[in-house]
C-alpha cells in the first residue's frame, strides 16, 4: 500500500485569452493567461490496480474508460494504474478538471514533455506546471510568470457554471466564421463565439451582472462566468454551480 500515491489536482482558470493566429492545420494559437485554484480534485493512484473511479459531488457524466484522459496520460506514459478521482471540480465547466486530472498522472508517472502531452489537450501542458503562467501556441508554450511580476496575488474568484455544454472545437469553429470587429474582446477573444455557439451564456451573464454589479468574464471558451473578489450571489442565480474560491 506504500506505493498508493495521493495528489491533489487543481483547477484551472483562463483570466485572459487572445487569438494570435490560425496555423496551416486549423489548430488556433493562442496568448492566455492563465492561473491555478485551490479548487481541485484528488486522485488516489494504485500502481498495484486497475480501471478508473469517480466519486465526487461532480461525478456524473465523467467516463470511466478509455475517453477519460486519464486513461489516455497512463497510456501516453507507458503506466498501468488503478485511479480513483474525488471529484470536485465541476465536469464541463471549462476549468480544466479532466486536463489536470490527466496532468496530474503524467506528473506520478514522471512524463514532463508539454508537447506530448498538448496533444492529449490543450490545457494540460499547464496544469502540469500550474501556478500563474502565460501560455502560447497550441497551449504547448507554458512561461510561469514570476512572483516579483504577479499582480494582486493570492486573488479571490467566484466561479459561476451554467447548468450548459460548450464545445470548444465547435467555438474555435465559430470564432473563424465572426465578423472581424467581433473577434476580438476586451478580456476574452472567443466570448462572442462561445454566445453563436451557446445563445443562453448571454443570458447568465447579464443574470451575474444584476446579482453582483458587475460584469463577469468568460473563463476560455465557456461555460463558466468568473468574478474577481468574493460575492455572495448563489441565491440569485439557482440552477448554476457557484464556488468561490483562490488562486493559489
Amino acid at each position: 500500500m506504500s506505493d498508493v500515491a495521493t495528489l491533489a489536482a487543481h483547477a484551472k482558470l483562463t483570466l485572459s485569452l487572445r487569438v494570435t493566429g490560425v496555423r496551416a492545420d486549423g489548430y488556433h494559437l493562442i496568448d492566455a493567461e492563465m492561473i491555478s485554484l485551490h479548487l481541485a480534485d484528488t486522485l488516489r493512484i494504485d500502481p498495484q490496480g486497475s480501471g478508473i473511479t469517480v466519486t465526487g459531488p461532480f461525478a456524473q457524466g465523467v467516463p470511466t474508460t478509455s475517453d477519460n484522459l486519464v486513461a489516455k496520460a497512463l497510456a501516453l506514459a507507458g503506466r498501468s494504474a488503478g485511479v480513483h478521482i474525488d471529484k470536485q471540480i465541476p465536469n464541463g465547466g471549462g476549468l480544466g478538471g479532466g486536463s489536470s486530472d490527466a496532468a496530474a498522472v503524467l506528473r506520478w508517472a514522471g512524463l514532463s514533455d508539454l508537447v506530448a502531452a498538448s496533444r492529449l489537450g490543450a490545457d494540460i501542458p499547464f496544469c502540469m506546471v500550474g501556478g500563474r503562467a502565460r501560455v502560447g501556441g497550441t497551449g504547448e508554450i507554458v512561461e510561469p510568470i514570476a512572483e516579483s511580476k504577479r499582480r494582486d496575488e493570492p486573488i479571490d474568484i467566484t466561479l459561476v457554471v451554467p447548468p450548459l455544454h460548450v464545445s470548444t472545437p465547435a467555438v474555435y469553429k465559430a470564432w473563424d466564421s465572426l465578423d472581424e470587429s467581433l473577434r476580438h474582446g476586451d478580456t476574452n477573444d472567443l466570448e462572442s463565439a462561445a454566445i453563436v455557439v451557446e445563445p443562453q451564456l448571454a443570458r447568465w451573464r447579464d443574470r451575474i451582472k444584476e446579482a453582483a454589479g458587475q460584469s463577469p468574464v468568460l473563463a476560455g471558451s465557456g461555460a463558466t462566468w468568473f468574478l474577481r473578489g468574493k460575492h455572495d450571489v448563489a441565491d440569485a442565480l439557482s440552477g448554476a454551480t457557484v464556488i468561490v474560491t483562490r488562486s493559489l
